[in-house]
């Protein structure tokens, strides 16, 4: 694969500015450097639970959190500060925000750091940018390639776009719909290729080596990490007394880069990577000391879905990170519902991973935690089935199903007690030919929305006291309310 770095070695050299300026404002509260984290919420309110904090998946493993300035280190801190200098004019500084409702679910001062609310709508476009800008001119003429899923392949092919560099971007076949538009949108060429990434990846590079193009890989790259670090160096001068720093991991760029600049500067802030259990390649390397692929990794966190993660970012990881622990699937759906609702923010799987490890009690904590929600371009789809979910297990969708006499008035008579009990009634299935049902009768489900569980309790009671024998189909909580 042809390369074009202009001549700069990775980790040496003078520091250069800062990360840009602060102050960014989200439904008029403003949060920027020297100001502590601003406060978003939306209702207060504790969620219901037993309050108990379950064990880490993952241990802790002894070695990590070390100090960065070996000297053997691809990237450290004044290549972090350099890559904040070359990327001020381009990606948003997003804000550091509390937020009172979850610090009271996590018994923590919790501040989310929002690069759902970044360019791209994701923290990649930071590392991408900054690798785009160190091509010499030769290769820039030429033109990069990638291989990606969405998040990685849009801050890139933004980062071509605004730097003049041709983009072509490899995903796979099964990439989602919306992901793929965008990346075309921002003035990519795209080739869809594979059943997954590593067919996408193996792809891209043979372009790469046809084309002679340059390859710009997700986080395999010292100039990625250092973009991606930026996010630490912010976090730091919008929060000087963190004390932990929560961060999500799929192939270890951004929690590498984030390590490197906080530590380097403030060696007591402790950093904890979280994967999904469906996805766990960095977690298993991390207490194993071994790094080695994962035969499947199928997760709602998409962005986090790594099967092979690479040596430099797990070195770096091992060094530098305080622990790793693992969530499941449905403690980040938990995650992205309560985000929307509370902070009215929209979080892809991969942006919620972080926080979910946090009010699941997997994180240890003291103090002022900063909590990186890494994107935000989640499928719609998957999001309504996710709000769906929620509300089925907050009771405040229920779907039962009963029979009624088969004649003229008996739905409506059904219909009309969940009206008094005022239950709004969502969708209405009537069936007379299922074998099951007897003649004469027919059976309704009804999806109804209510207020709570107690509301639910109030409208089930009503129809057995009506002689109505009621079935319900309510989804039973998969997972403890943090």
């Amino acid at each position: 694969m042809a390369d074009g770095n202009a001549s700069e070695t990775v980790g040496h050299g003078p520091a250069a500015g800062g990360t840009g300026s602060g102050g960014a404002v989200i439904g008029g509260v403003e949060g920027g450097p020297g100001t502590g984290g601003a406060r978003v919420d939306g209702a207060g309110g504790a969620v219901s639970g037993t309050g108990e904090r379950p064990e880490a998946v993952v241990p802790a493993r002894a070695g990590g959190g070390q100090v960065p300035g070996g000297a053997g280190d691809p990237v450290d801190l004044e290549a972090i500060r350099r890559a904040a200098a070359a990327i001020a004019g381009f990606v948003h500084r997003t804000p550091l925000l509390g937020s009172a409702a979850f610090s009271e679910l996590a018994g923590a001062d919790v501040f989310l750091k929002l690069e759902n609310l970044q360019k791209t709508g994701s923290f990649k476009v930071r590392g991408a940018f900054n690798r785009l800008s160190r091509l010499d001119a030769a290769a820039r003429a030429r033109g990069v390639i990638c291989a990606s899923a969405g998040n990685h392949a849009q801050g890139v092919a933004l980062a071509g776009a605004r730097l003049g560099v041709p983009v072509t971007v490899v995903m796979p076949e099964t990439a989602p719909t919306t992901k793929v538009v965008a990346t075309r949108g921002y003035g990519a060429e795209v080739v869809l290729h594979g059943e997954g990434y590593d067919g996408a990846y193996d792809r891209a590079c043979q372009l790469a080596e046809e084309r002679g193009l340059t390859f710009i890989h997700a986080f395999d790259d010292p100039l990625v990490v250092a973009g991606q670090g930026t996010v630490g160096l912010e976090i730091l001068e919008d929060l000087p007394d963190v004390d932990t720093v929560v961060v999500p991991v799929g192939g270890g760029g951004l929690i590498a880069g984030i390590a490197i600049a906080v530590k380097a500067q403030k060696p007591g802030v402790r950093v904890v990577g979280v994967q999904p259990q469906e996805a766990p390649a960095l977690a298993r390397a991390f207490a194993t000391g071994r790094l080695e692929p994962v035969v499947r990794a199928r997760t709602i966190a998409d962005g986090l879905a790594v099967k092979t993660p690479r040596e430099m970012t797990f070195r770096l990881i091992q060094r530098y990170v305080d622990d790793m622990v693992t969530v499941t699937e449905e403690e980040i759906a938990r995650a992205i519902l309560l985000l929307l609702e509370r902070a009215k923010l929209v979080a892809e799987g991969a942006g919620a991973a972080a926080l979910a490890a946090l009010l699941y009690g997997k994180v240890q904590h003291a103090g002022r935690v900063a909590v990186v929600v890494s994107g935000g371009n989640i499928d719609v789809n998957l999001l309504a089935r996710i709000i769906e979910r929620g509300l089925l297990e907050d009771g405040r969708l229920i779907r039962i199903r009963t029979l009624v006499a088969d004649r003229p008035g008996a739905l409506q008579a059904l219909l009309k007690v969940i009206a008094d009990h005022r239950g709004n009634i969502l969708a209405v299935y009537h069936d007379r030919l299922r074998h099951e049902v007897a003649l004469g009768e027919t059976e309704v489900e009804l999806i109804i929305e209510t207020r709570d569980a107690a509301h639910v309790d109030e409208i089930r009671s009503a129809l057995a006291d009506r002689g109505y024998a009621v079935q319900g189909l309510e989804v039973q909580p998969a997972v403890r309310r943090p």
